[in-house]
Formats: C-alpha cells, sequence, structure tokens
C-alpha cells in the first residue's frame, strides 16, 4: 500500500505544486522517488512529530495541501493535540498518513501497535477516516483525501497485501463496495485485514453458511446506507477489524444500528486491550482472535445458535 500511496501521490504532486510531504524522519526507502523529483515539495521534520504537524497545519493554512507521513501511532496518538487544536479545528488542509496499522510491526512491541488510532481519530470533528484494504484502495483513498476538504487520515498496511481489485472503475468515494453476496449474515471489513475475511468467508461458503462480504476504504463518514439496507437483508452483521473494538469501525457500525434496529451485531478485534505479546502480524492477529479461524469460529457458534450471540 505505501508504494502505491507514494506512486499515487506523485502523480497528484506532478499536477499540483501546492502539495508538500512532510515525512518524521521515516520511510526513507519508499519516500525516495518523491523526493527526487519533487525536493521543493519535500520536507524532513526529523523525529519531531508535533513540531511536523504544526508545520503542516501552517503551510495548509497558507494554501498547501500537505501529506503527513510517518508509522504506526507517531503520526496520529504521539501529536494528537496538534491534530486536534491546529489541524482539524482550523478545517487545514492536512493529510496525516500512517504506515503501518494494526500489528503490522508487530515485532516491536504496544508502542508501535496501532490499535486505537481510527477511534481517536474519528472522535475528532470534521476529520475524515479512511482504512484501505488493499493497493487499489490505497489509490482511491489518496486521492480522496487530496480533494476532500479539511484534515484527513489515511491508515495503510505496510506492503505485500493481496489485491482485492483490478480496478474501481465506477467506484463513488465514501461508499462501502460488496465483494460477494450472502444470505443470513454479512462480513464488514476495514484496512488490511480483509484477506483474513475474505478466507474466512470463502471456508463458511463452501460449508453451507452463505455469507455476504464487504469493505469499507472509508470509516468516517461510513457508508449508513448500505449499513442499514445490510441490517434490514441479514440476521446477523459482523465487523471485523485490527484495532480495538471500542470506538473503532465496529463502534461506528453500532452507532448506525443503534437507531436504526434490525441484525444483531459481532464485532471482531481487539477486546480492550494492549498486546504484551511481539510477534509477526499474522501471529498477533492469530494471538488475539481476529484471523480467519477464529472469524470462522465466532460465526460458525452464532449460526449454531440461532444468532444468539453470547
Amino acid at each position: 500500500m505505501r508504494d502505491t500511496f507514494v506512486k499515487t501521490l506523485m502523480e497528484i504532486a506532478e499536477r499540483d505544486k501546492n502539495v508538500i510531504l512532510i515525512t518524521g524522519d521515516l520511510g526513507f526507502g519508499v519516500l525516495k522517488p518523491f523526493w527526487e523529483k519533487f525536493p521543493d515539495q519535500f520536507i524532513n521534520a526529523g523525529i519531531a512529530e508535533q513540531d511536523m504537524t504544526g508545520f503542516a497545519a501552517g503551510m495548509a493554512l497558507s494554501g498547501k495541501t500537505v501529506f503527513t507521513y510517518s508509522i504506526g501511532n507517531f503520526p496520529t496518538l504521539r501529536c494528537l493535540e496538534q491534530i486536534r487544536n491546529d489541524c482539524a479545528y482550523h478545517n487545514a488542509n492536512v493529510k496525516i498518513v500512517c504506515v503501518g496499522g494494526g500489528f503490522t510491526y508487530g515485532s516491536l512491541g504496544m508502542s508501535h501497535h496501532a490499535t486505537e488510532d481510527i477511534a481517536v481519530m474519528r472522535s475528532l470533528p470534521s476529520v475524515t477516516v479512511m482504512a484501505p484494504g488493499d493497493l487499489t484502495e490505497a489509490e482511491v483513498c489518496t486521492k480522496a483525501a487530496y480533494v476532500t476538504p479539511g484534515t484527513c487520515y489515511l491508515r495503510l498496511g505496510r506492503g505485500g497485501e493481496p489485491r482485492i481489485h483490478e480496478n474501481l472503475d465506477g467506484y463513488k468515494p465514501f461508499d462501502a463496495i460488496k465483494i460477494k453476496d450472502g444470505k443470513n449474515v454479512a462480513v464488514f471489513t476495514t484496512g488490511a485485514i480483509f484477506e483474513e475475511a475474505k478466507d474466512a468467508v470463502a471456508v463458511l461458503s463452501r460449508e453451507g453458511i452463505d455469507t455476504a462480504l464487504y469493505t469499507f476504504p472509508f470509516v468516517k463518514p461510513l457508508d449508513e446506507k448500505t449499513v442499514k439496507y445490510c441490517a434490514e437483508k441479514y440476521d446477523l452483521i459482523v465487523t471485523v477489524e485490527e484495532h480495538n473494538i471500542v470506538g473503532g469501525f465496529g463502534g461506528a457500525v453500532a452507532e448506525i444500528l443503534a437507531s436504526s434496529g434490525g441484525a444483531k451485531l459481532m464485532r471482531i478485534g481487539l477486546n480492550d486491550t494492549y498486546s504484551s505479546i511481539v510477534g509477526t502480524q499474522k501471529y498477533l492477529r492469530q494471538r488475539y482472535f481476529m484471523d480467519s479461524t477464529a472469524i470462522i469460529d465466532k460465526i460458525r457458534n452464532a449460526v449454531a445458535h440461532n444468532f444468539i450471540l453470547e
């Protein structure tokens, strides 16, 4: 995803010299093509994320469209006050890019696990939140961040994510994307954990549990129309996210269901805890019961008990 982001941003920067990319002293292997081609549109702010964000806000309020770039929690939680006070409050065109959402940097420990960022950024008034599930969605979200007024948050994976879509011709940004239809159960995902949900849905469908599958590249604003449609059509909606279930993507879906009724909701993600375990992203997904095996088991159990959730 990060390579797709840089490639797409370079295409935008070629057309708009007011586009600026600021890094917090990270991503040099990926960002090198950008700074070599656009040296006057690139800044390394150093390991000083608060300064980076305040600097970006000032440039944005002077007419620039500024993308800040770092990994995990560094461009979000570390400089939350500057995002809130300097960027969001002033509706500044600052686009915050996190590379390594969820457990992408799992082996580096809790400080690098971005598992509360969606909830925190979603809670800030007027901030748009995006979490693409593959390269094609990353391209769409990067373009959407550029044209969306105000402060945006773009949460990327790291690299090597499987491609979901060959293209998204005709896609309208901020809509959910239906990958597969189903009967009684619908699975909603956001971000790169889509691959786990896709594998789970394939197994369940072979077992006779015909499960619909949707990906939501945009978490805020969320596609309420699709959520409400699925709430009427399906008995159970399952949200899957590589994030704390409190306040995240599942929480956003729950807010809509609370006012519209319909389907029951099962949220799969990190169960309101920190990970004290280190390991690969795949290993941590398994340990915290958000991998394909866990998704299969939880949906099987719900179906077997006639959608009575424990």
